[in-house]
């Protein structure tokens, strides 16, 4: 009887350790789904993104010419204030890249400032051109003083997104 009464309570507890650890497991699949984005673009997920600044060392690695597939994710710092179609993402306090949209196949929200996002597509490193330099601080709203100081070449860190999540 005894020998009975240990075996009932050794497999209650082994039971109840695997069904604890069930419910933990469901409760981190719940977690994540709480966690809303809006997407635009392709369907990608947040799975296996870079930080900010392990991004930052894969550019830091490239050349001009040299493209990579990578997802990372940062906080938008500015988007384009006429139609959404580039945003700016910070690398780190000093260094950020320019992110332009697949075939111009989708934009974001005008009011997408400070949110936090996931990009998914190609890395590569540029040399970006006075008129068009010009051009995106025009889209930004910048003064005419402003836009008149920009007179140089700059070589840019530059992102391809084929899609993006939004946290909301």
């Amino acid at each position: 009887m005894k020998n009975l009464m240990r075996l009932s309570v050794i497999t209650l507890l082994i039971f109840g350790a695997c069904k604890k650890e069930k419910a933990e497991k469901i409760t981190e699949e719940v977690k994540k789904e709480v966690i809303a984005f809006d997407s635009y673009g392709d369907k990608i997920t947040d799975e296996a993104a870079l930080t900010a600044a392990d991004m930052l060392t894969k550019f830091k690695g490239l050349k001009v010419g040299d493209t990579i597939n990578a997802k990372f994710a940062s906080t938008i710092k500015e988007v384009c204030s006429k139609k959404g179609c580039w945003m700016k993402l910070p690398l780190d306090s000093n260094t950020e890249t320019m992110v332009r949209f697949k075939d111009y196949g989708f934009f974001m929200p005008l009011d997408a400032n400070n949110k936090e996002v996931v990009v998914e597509g190609k890395a590569f490193v540029k040399e970006t051109s006075v008129k068009e330099l010009q051009h995106y601080a025009e889209d930004a709203g910048k003064s005419k003083e402003e836009i008149a100081k920009i007179t140089e070449p700059k070589m840019e860190f530059s992102f391809e997104a084929n899609g993006v999540l939004m946290k909301k």
